[in-house]
């Protein structure tokens, strides 16, 4: 699916678009495309061909959809800024449909949906599921995207998708991330089940309080154990605020960004502790902090034995990419148990 251009210098001095449209005629005689992106790189946007402009007369001579996607990668910090305007690029190809009562799923980047608890809930309610983005779909599945009822958003990256749906479309959504507080998840729920116009399961009503036992048997070996937050699939804020209701102690959090939907969950951190805050980066200049702060576990990608020789656990949420509901709740208390477990473990072998 992914065919690329390769330019020369001469395509870089006098620019590049003879050879986009040489390439591109190449590409639709050999593959017939529904539709194609034209994903910019750094060379293309520093030398400023106005690739707007190009996929404008491809999509005119050849009658497909033909969308720019610019991904200079010098003026952003990581791949989601891609990832985003990828999917937000689909809204060109929608064309206005007739309610079908379904749900779209848009953002999932990990695992299947079929296997996640969302999705056996909006199964057992006889919920229609429509296109899922960025996972494997067809360009007439987005084209007719519109007939959905209810967006669900499972990641930051669909958002402007979603808020683009909604003001073309009318289309609600709901925003559904990796969720830690069982409130939260419950609440979320709600909302969605509303926009359904569906009563809400009484299963989900079951997790909730399967949770909520957890929450309390893990309560007594978690208060006050300090630790280190590094990037995970969770909401970042919304993890540590849950975190801290339990009595656990954020020394140092790693985030990606702040945005305003953040402030209500940094100001319920800041009502129980003040960590220090920095941009999510390599572990590497961050390691002199274990020796300062002394934590009882790392949550993120580190290396694990490294961090035993200084008494200190790793917290591993991987596997959380792959689940949307109370199962993410569940993973959490279940992960930061056996983290504090280990943690005590390898104190005592370190001598502290």
């Amino acid at each position: 699916r992914c065919v690329s251009v390769v330019l020369d210098s001469h395509d870089v001095t006098f620019g590049s678009t003879e050879s986009m449209h040489k390439a591109f005629k190449e590409i639709v005689a050999e593959y017939q495309p529904k539709c194609v992106m034209l994903v910019t790189t750094c060379v293309i946007e520093v030398i400023g061909d106005d690739y707007d402009a190009i996929a404008a007369e491809l999509t005119k001579q050849y009658s497909i959809p033909v969308m720019a996607v610019h991904t200079e990668h010098f003026k952003c910090e990581d791949h989601f800024p891609g990832l985003e305007r990828a999917i937000t690029a689909c809204a060109a190809i929608m064309q206005k449909q007739e309610c079908d009562g379904s749900v779209n799923v848009l953002g999932q980047r990990m695992g299947n949906f079929a296997d996640t608890e969302l999705h056996a809930f909006l199964q057992a309610a006889g919920v229609k599921l429509g296109v899922q983005l960025p996972s494997g779909c067809t360009a007439e599945a987005i084209r007719r995207a519109p007939a959905a009822k209810v967006n669900i958003v499972v990641h930051d990256i669909a958002l402007p998708l979603a808020q683009a749906m909604q003001e073309q479309y009318g289309i609600s959504y709901v925003y559904f991330n990796r969720f830690a507080a069982p409130e939260k998840i419950l609440q979320t729920y709600q909302h969605l089940f509303n926009y359904l116009e569906l009563p809400l399961p009484a299963e989900i009503g079951a997790k909730f309080e399967e949770c909520k036992e957890m929450e309390q048997k893990v309560l007594p070996d978690v208060k006050g154990v300090p630790y280190i937050y590094g990037n995970t699939q969770y909401d970042c804020f919304e993890l540590n605020s849950y975190l801290c209701s339990l009595g656990l102690v954020p020394q140092l959090i790693q985030s990606n960004k702040l945005s305003e939907a953040n402030f209500a969950d940094i100001e319920s951190i800041l009502a129980q502790t003040d960590p220090y805050i920095c941009k999510a980066a390599n572990i590497a200049p961050l390691q002199y902090v274990y020796d300062v702060l002394h934590p009882w576990f790392y949550m993120g990608h580190e290396f694990g034995d490294r961090l035993r020789r200084k008494g200190i656990a790793l917290l591993h949420s991987d596997p959380a990419g792959k689940m949307l509901g109370f199962e993410c709740s569940s993973f959490m208390l279940q992960a930061v148990a056996k983290a504090v477990a280990d943690a005590k473990k390898f104190r005592e072998e370190a001598g502290l």
